[in-house]
């Protein structure tokens, strides 16, 4: 750990990148209009004064501008990386030396800095946690409990964050309320379809240059973020195929026109791969064994255990990196399998993630729920919560307005016609 001539406390890459990065965040804040009118709310009101917040998010201009958002409500912040390869350093050094929060984060750091990041995040010694993945949050549970007693409430901010929350709610073992900021009608209606959806192939472009149209592209997974990923995968011109356990959700992508099979089936046919479940194995060794020569495989999941790469390495001969995050494994029949971004999100590992302008409204949800569980964690169980929907009707208004879009409100006439059963045909 280190500390800059600020004497503010972190772990960067380099302060000297922070020119760049002020750049970065200013131009992120121009597409970012709902949470600007979020932050002056909270300069006026300080809804979270005297408030420490641990957030284990992705380091990009976006996640800056809610950092700077939270802080100016009052919060005192302490922001780590939230995945090894998702963290913009000219975002971080501009943080620290700009706006003087603590941030624990370099591109590509190993496992260990990564996790002893996340133990300088939590020796702040939350009242709220934000977490993406909720590695921040299993962390506290395990090898900090000591910490625990202190914190009120946090925030998730992904879907496969929410998964591993809700079981341990399950179990019994949560010990704060969290607001599920990923089940946010505003949130994942759009940051996972819009977002990961470009972003995803962004990332995949940037990595190979190689020419989606008339390729086959396999989507592993048809949730929202495989919806809008095999959308804009459609779009580039790609023949996209489907696979998914999921019989409902298999039929709704055979009913937007894609093709859908088991990946046994896909893993002999597809160009490119990419994995969007949140489970892991999803492409495994017997994939692996009927893909073509030259196959490219990637992950917009959050964690890269969605690929199974122990076994990928066990089938090669040898590995070498044939371009920045691209690995090409050669197997021992001579077919080569090139693995982009280390199986970690592709959208963050070679591109910039999600545009601020849909992350405006993650991160309006994300503000709007810390100061929602300032005001009512001693009312609330140790569980998940969904963002309240007065909260994300409000944020969906709101960035309707900054796009200049009115809509229709009900009459009177129109209000009792719903509210009622007597009136019929």
């Amino acid at each position: 750990m280190s500390t800059t001539a600020t004497q503010i406390p972190c772990d960067i890459k380099n302060l000297e990148f922070a020119d760049l990065g002020k750049k970065r965040i200013d131009w992120a804040n121009q597409s970012m209009k709902v949470l600007q009118i979020i932050r002056k709310e909270f300069i006026k009101n300080q809804p979270l004064k005297g408030i420490r917040v641990s957030a284990c998010l992705h380091v990009t201009a976006e996640t800056a501008n809610l950092a700077i958002c939270l802080r100016d409500g009052g919060a005192d912040v302490v922001l780590c990386a939230s995945n090894p390869l998702s963290t913009q350093d000219d975002v971080a050094a501009s943080l620290v030396r700009d706006h003087g929060i603590p941030v624990y984060a370099i591109k590509g750091e190993d496992n260990d800095t990564y996790y002893n990041h996340i133990l300088a995040a939590i020796d702040h010694k939350p009242h709220i946690t934000m977490d993406d993945g909720a590695d921040l949050v299993s962390l506290l549970h395990t090898k900090r409990t000591d910490v625990l007693d202190g914190v009120i409430g946090g925030t998730e901010e992904t879907t496969t964050g929410v998964i591993r929350l809700r079981a341990m709610a399950k179990e019994g073992v949560l010990r704060y309320p969290i607001v599920a900021v990923n089940d946010a009608d505003t949130k994942h209606l759009f940051d996972n379809r819009y977002g990961t959806g470009q972003s995803t192939i962004d990332g995949i472009i940037r990595a190979t240059n190689f020419l989606l149209a008339g390729s086959k592209f396999v989507v592993a997974g048809y949730g929202w973020c495989g919806r809008g990923l095999a959308s804009r995968a459609r779009g580039a011109g790609a023949e996209v195929i489907v696979t998914e356990i999921d019989p409902t959700k298999a039929l709704e992508a055979v009913m937007d026109g894609f093709r859908v099979m088991s990946m046994p089936e896909a893993a002999k046919l597809g160009d490119v791969f990419c994995t969007v479940t949140g489970n892991k194995n999803v492409l495994a060794k017997e994939h692996f064994e009927l893909m073509k020569d030259g196959a490219i495989i990637s992950n917009s999941g959050h964690f890269n255990v969605e690929i199974d790469i122990p076994a990928l390495e066990k089938m090669s001969s040898s590995k070498r990196t044939t371009r920045n995050f691209v690995e090409e494994y050669s197997l021992k029949d001579g077919r080569k399998i090139n693995l982009l971004g280390e199986g970690r999100l592709i959208n963050l590992a070679s591109a910039e993630g999600h545009p601020p302008s849909v992350m405006d409204m993650s991160f309006a949800d994300q503000a709007l729920s810390a100061e929602f569980m300032v005001k009512n964690y001693k009312t609330l169980e140790k569980t998940v919560y969904k963002v309240p929907d007065e909260l994300d009707k409000r944020v969906a208004k709101l960035k309707l307005e900054s796009m200049g879009i009115k809509i229709d409100k009900l009459t009177p006439e129109q209000e009792e016609y719903l509210a009622g059963w007597s009136e019929g045909t």
